[in-house]
């Protein structure tokens, strides 16, 4: 099939095209043999594994409760103590093991300073598991 002229001194060359028929037969032979294949090569190998115990601990770590009030008051669960008590309350707990949780609460109007403060403290007395309490939201 010729493009062009009239012109037949080019003669009946081949067109270049590349013949796709022999490529899809071979994949689709390809296809099959994994396809069969496949479940053939799933096989377990049998080896004894080490086997271990694991307990649960059951001891849970104790929780104290720092409340902060708007007026500068602070509770340790629930019973007031003075500020300057605070530091050596800290010292305490980071002492005991296992660590307690350090819970704090403090009211909506109490400055964000004082309570950066009390947190600064225990982490200074070696606290590191501190938390807050919050209310949740009434939606």
């Amino acid at each position: 099939m010729a493009f062009g002229g009239f012109d037949s001194t080019e003669g009946d060359r081949p067109a270049p095209e590349i013949n796709m028929v022999p490529l899809i037969d071979v994949l689709l032979v390809l296809l099959i043999i994994f396809i069969v294949t496949a479940p053939l090569l799933t096989h377990a190998v049998k080896i004894q594994l080490p086997s271990a115990s694991n307990q649960v601990n059951l001891e849970k770590p104790e929780t104290v409760t720092l409340s902060l009030d708007a007026s500068g008051g602070v509770f340790w669960n629930d019973h007031p103590i003075e500020a300057a008590q605070l530091q050596a309350k800290f010292a305490e707990a980071a002492a005991r093991t296992p660590q307690p949780e350090l819970h704090l609460r403090a009211e909506k109007t109490t400055e964000y300073q004082r309570v950066a403060e009390v947190m600064a403290g225990a982490q200074k007395a070696g606290l590191t598991r501190v938390g807050f309490i919050t209310e949740p939201s009434r939606r």
